[in-house]
């Protein structure tokens, strides 16, 4: 039986609340498997993807495999023989995440299986889809941030006609009674320089010392400023490759400003908050003016 199968997992933060998605194509049929895990990782949840789609095979297939995890696709095709020959060492040290390619790795043999790998978010209808099903079912044992009342919230939001293309951005500052909404525009930009705008600007409407919560829908944003920022910092804004850091410009401006303001960041990805709905509508009209 020919199969197709597209795979995704993650972790948010990175280790942290995880959930795995696998879509199985077979003729004109098609199944979509999840899970989440309390407390895991990236790797972890992109292996039990694949654990989890080779599992729900009832006889030996040959299968176009899709993913967009080098760990996982490099783990089977190069990595996992020496491995095994090695009784699961790596330079005198246990593989990680040896106990779930240990169970994988018998699954595989059952098959004839073709690896890709595709980048992520890159517009792929199947490898989004997947992607989007491990985010809800992460999301299904996320416990929804308590929202204190009596801190600022600031609310922000990106948008962009191509990415890059004309952008736009939306902040909407709610404390107390009071609301205040800022927006802007780049006629050419890409999502994650105008979600960083957002809050650089929202941060603004507020005096230096405030408390604040800030609320995005942004991946990016969220783990750079809560993960990787403080690497990128002693690295001199350069990655473990040496390359400079994506957006290092706004990075930086946003590493400064943040110092000034008692900040607590909320992940708000799948929460329908009105705040963030307002926001988003700033920035498609910004975007309008571009």
């Amino acid at each position: 039986m020919d199969v197709i199968i597209y795979t995704d997992g993650g972790a948010d933060p990175n280790p942290g609340i995880g959930g795995w998605a696998a879509i199985l194509r077979f003729g004109q049929h098609e199944k979509a498997l999840t899970g989440h895990e309390p407390h895991t990782t990236n790797n972890r949840m992109e292996l039990q993807a694949a654990i989890g789609a080779l599992q729900a095979l009832k006889w030996p297939s040959t299968i176009q495999f899709y993913t967009d995890s080098e760990y996982l696709r490099k783990g089977i095709t190069e990595w996992i023989e020496g491995w095994a020959a090695n009784n699961w060492q790596k330079k005198g040290k246990p593989v990680q995440n040896a106990d779930l390619w240990q169970k994988l790795w018998p699954l595989v043999k059952q098959h004839q299986i073709e690896w890709h790998w595709v980048k992520g978010h890159a517009g792929n209808e199947f490898n989004e889809r997947v992607d989007r099903l491990a985010r809800q079912a992460r999301l299904e044992i996320t416990p929804p941030d308590q929202i204190d009342e009596t801190i600022p919230r600031l609310y922000v939001r990106s948008s962009c006609k191509g990415n890059p293309g004309p952008g736009g951005w939306g902040a909407v500052l709610e404390d107390g009674e009071e609301t205040t909404q800022s927006s802007g525009s780049a006629p050419s930009s890409t999502n994650n320089r105008m979600e960083m705008t957002a809050v650089i600007e929202g941060l603004l409407l507020l005096p230096p010392g405030s408390a604040v919560q800030v609320f995005t829908t942004s991946d990016y944003l969220y783990q750079g400023i809560t993960q990787w920022i403080r690497k990128w910092r002693q690295r001199n804004w350069l990655k473990k490759d040496g390359k400079p850091v994506a957006n290092a410009d706004l990075w930086q401006a946003l590493d400064e400003l943040s110092q000034n303001y008692a900040i607590r960041w909320i992940n708000a990805k799948g929460q329908a908050l009105q705040g963030l709905e307002e926001a988003g509508k700033l920035a498609v009209e910004a975007v309008k003016i571009a």
